[in-house]
């Protein structure tokens, strides 16, 4: 087997601008996105053609690569708006598209010549001849079928070329259906996940209802404890990124571009520092292993590197242990901080801070002053601007959270 032990680049979500500034500013190799179109999230905010540029501008002057997700699968009438949109992608400078219809990867290499062809997840490469095939036909990178164990991406990786790069998702949300190729969504709410609208109604709870007994609701049980058909779990592997740095891969991809800036920020950050210190033979820091539990996710699971993980069968609603507070703008070497809020909290609450490159920590809210120096106890209007001593210096974009306890029951 080839010596492959490197560190991957570190590929995170960025669903619109400030979810891409947090992840630039919290350590990301590469971004992907989406423009308002042929991009399977087109609930995520995503870019115009005219923020587009902007953001590869930002990404770009910090030495950050912009890949653009064209992967739905276009119906007929859609393909022609294909060509002036991989034309405003390649005069963007976006440096990689992501596609999964072979239509659109070849139109791809006709009108946007400058940027690299990566092949999306939704194709589902999952053995060595595929991924094989599609660098033959011009490819420059596959991002695997999350079905994959590790051994078999080692595999791959041992029968492929070695200038194919190899991507995996390493963190977030699984879909359960066979790498997101699922109709539930159509045929309950006439959104088509394989274009970008995806209801997720795998994540609905649901219950019996009789047809002579409207609004008279039934559970449906398996066993005493719930049933769990639809059950899945968040993807986490920031134990194992060791492993991952030995397995040939060269990006390491988070899910998550219809989540928030703030999840960008903290989950971006956590892998900076884990993945850094895994390619460096250093171990695992449990400062930074604990940032994946403040943000909100379902029961963390390997997926399917070491093998088939089986039925789940606890609840999979949403942990939401913390809530972001406000946000530092500005901060002077004496820890005196312009901030926005995001959420109300008081003086007197405990806080913890997190920034870029920054290890969280905590604070005692202090008094707080508003724009024109009236005392605030508690700020209350969202995005107003107000000052506060922190106990250091913090960069710009550092989040302020509190403990809150939002999980659902």
């Amino acid at each position: 087997m080839r010596d492959e032990r490197k560190r991957p680049e570190l590929l995170a979500p960025a669903g619109d601008m400030e979810r891409l500034r947090m992840a630039v500013l919290y350590g990301a190799d590469a971004v992907y996105l989406a423009g308002t179109s042929f991009g399977m999230r087109s609930f995520a905010g995503n870019f115009t053609d005219e923020e587009l540029p902007e953001a590869v501008r930002f990404a770009h002057d910090r030495g950050v690569r912009v890949h653009c997700t064209v992967n739905t699968m276009p119906r007929n009438g859609e393909v022609r708006k294909l060509p002036r949109h991989l034309e405003r992608l390649n005069e963007a400078g976006v440096d990689a598209v992501i596609c999964a219809d072979l239509g659109v990867f070849t139109l791809a290499g006709r009108y946007a010549p400058r940027c690299q062809r990566h092949i999306s997840t939704q194709a589902s490469v999952c053995n060595y001849e595929c991924a094989r095939a599609w660098y033959d036909l011009g490819a420059q990178r596959v991002i695997l079928a999350r079905e994959l164990s590790l051994d078999e991406i080692r595999e791959i990786r041992e029968k492929t070329p070695p200038e194919l790069e190899l991507e995996c998702f390493v963190h977030g949300a699984m879909c359960v259906s066979y790498s997101g190729r699922c109709v539930l969504s159509n045929y309950m709410t006439g959104r088509d996940s394989a274009r970008g609208a995806c209801a997720q109604p795998c994540r609905y709870r649901y219950a019996l209802m009789e047809e002579k007994r409207p609004g008279e609701y039934f559970p449906v049980f398996e066993d005493e404890k719930g049933a769990y058909i639809l059950n899945s779990n968040d993807l986490c592997m920031i134990d194992h990124l060791d492993e991952l740095c030995g397995a040939g891969l060269s990006s390491l991809k988070i899910e998550g571009r219809a989540k928030s800036a703030y999840y960008a920020a903290v989950v971006t950050g956590a892998y900076r520092h884990c993945l850094d210190d895994a390619a460096a033979g250093r171990p695992l820091r449990p400062l930074w292993r604990g940032e994946v539990e403040k943000v909100s996710h379902r029961h963390y699971s390997t997926g399917f590197f070491y093998g088939r993980p089986g039925q789940y069968t606890e609840h999979s609603r949403y942990i939401r242990e913390w809530q972001v507070a406000a946000l530092v703008t500005e901060c002077a070497p004496d820890g005196s901080a312009v901030l926005s809020l995001r959420n109300k909290f008081c003086r007197g609450d405990e806080l913890e801070i997190v920034g870029p490159d920054t290890e969280p920590f905590s604070l005692i809210a202090p008094e707080m002053y508003g724009e024109d120096g009236t005392p605030l106890t508690e700020p209350r209007t969202p995005q107003m601007k107000f000052r506060m001593k922190l106990p250091r210096q913090v960069p710009a974009y550092s989040l302020v959270r509190r403990a809150a306890g939002l999980s659902a029951q």
